[in-house]
């Protein structure tokens, strides 16, 4: 009798912690983990497969803030607020091209009627009131090979191509008869589209080695080229990849980055900053590197936090524009060592917290 009562007991007490461990595992269940991340990914083929893209490209920003916030969904399913995530990916972004073609050589009767009384210009604006007076009807995209004499230290006579885009003109370099020479041509003309490309790519990387251009810079440029029996002005566009140029194809990088609100992807230009020794410095905090927020220490109140975030933030990037976000991560003491983070917008000249 005995024996059946404690085996009576013993399986009591099986399901008793049977269901005890199912009511834990129920409750971890419960409990939702966010996982923060951050990526920096560049659209691929099958990317813009997956987004219905046929053409390989967005066709404008809004439609890239609007797709590609699924797009991250499903690529992070487990990511939640605070994950960064920026994507390049290529947009559509068409250069005009000249439509019709006027050549036209600067008389002195030209300067004299304009007021230019030393015959030349010597200003931007002094070429294109020229051409508002010479071309009051201009029709769009129509392309002026403009030889005319600029002063600029000396005189120079330049020939340079003006672009008439959306009632505004618009350079395109053009090409000198010694650069002509330099690459390689016995007259100041090319022989073929293909040649002038090829020849005009190298060339660019010369021309504007000291000029500070970035990646994604676009150049126009005017080019003459021997077709049909005579010689004849076309407009380029190349475009720059931070080491050489390539004939621009109207599709150029763009980098949008976007943030996970908690709920969703929205696009956002937060920075993610984890202060260094030099930042605990400047704000006093140098000797051991972190933010005392013990009860009644200097940084126990996050007020006092965000002025000296401001203070580092001012100070490291005096650039920044209105809205730029930033999560700060930096090292507490609190009894122990430990990091917290403080999420800011600058707003007025300032950073204040989200």
């Amino acid at each position: 009798m005995k024996k059946i009562f404690y085996s009576f007991a013993i399986l009591s007490l099986l399901f008793t912690s049977c269901n005890t461990m199912e009511d834990i595992y129920s409750e971890i269940d419960a409990v939702e983990t966010v996982i923060s991340g951050e990526a920096t990914i560049t659209l691929t083929d099958a990317d813009y497969d997956d987004l219905g893209l046929n053409y390989g490209n967005f066709s404008s920003t809004d439609d890239a803030k609007a797709d590609l916030p699924a797009f991250l969904t499903n690529k992070f399913p487990a990511w939640g607020a605070e994950s960064l995530a920026a994507v390049t990916f290529k947009l559509y972004a068409p250069k005009s091209t000249e439509k019709s073609l006027e050549v036209y050589t600067v008389s002195s009767d030209d300067y004299a009627d304009n007021g230019h009384n030393y015959g030349n210009f010597s200003k931007y604006s002094h070429i294109t009131d020229f051409l508002d007076i010479k071309y009051p009807n201009a029709a769009n995209r129509l392309l002026v090979s403009l030889t005319y004499k600029y002063y600029s230290g000396s005189v120079s006579t330049l020939n340079n191509g003006f672009l008439f885009v959306n009632g505004a003109w618009e350079m395109a370099a053009g090409i000198t008869d010694d650069e002509y020479t330099a690459m390689g041509e016995g007259y100041s003309n090319f022989s073929s589209e293909d040649e002038a490309i090829a020849k005009v790519s190298v060339f660019l990387v010369e021309k504007f080695k000291y000029s500070g251009k970035m990646a994604g810079d676009i150049e126009a440029i005017m080019y003459k080229l021997y077709t049909g029996g005579s010689v004849k002005s076309f407009l380029a566009n190349f475009i720059y990849d931070g080491a050489s140029w390539a004939e621009y194809n109207n599709v150029m990088n763009e980098t949008i980055k976007f943030g996970h609100d908690g709920a969703t992807w929205v696009p956002d230009n937060t920075i993610k900053y984890t202060l260094t020794g030099a930042d605990y410095t400047l704000v006093g905090n140098g000797n051991y590197g972190n933010f005392d927020v013990r009860n009644g220490k200097d940084e126990a109140e996050e007020s006092v936090r965000l002025d000296k975030v401001n203070t580092i933030l001012l100070n490291n990037f005096p650039n920044d524009l209105e809205g730029q976000k930033y999560i700060v991560t930096y090292n507490i003491y609190n009894g122990a060592a430990g990091v917290q983070s403080l999420s800011v917008v600058k707003t007025d000249g300032v950073y204040v917290k989200q």
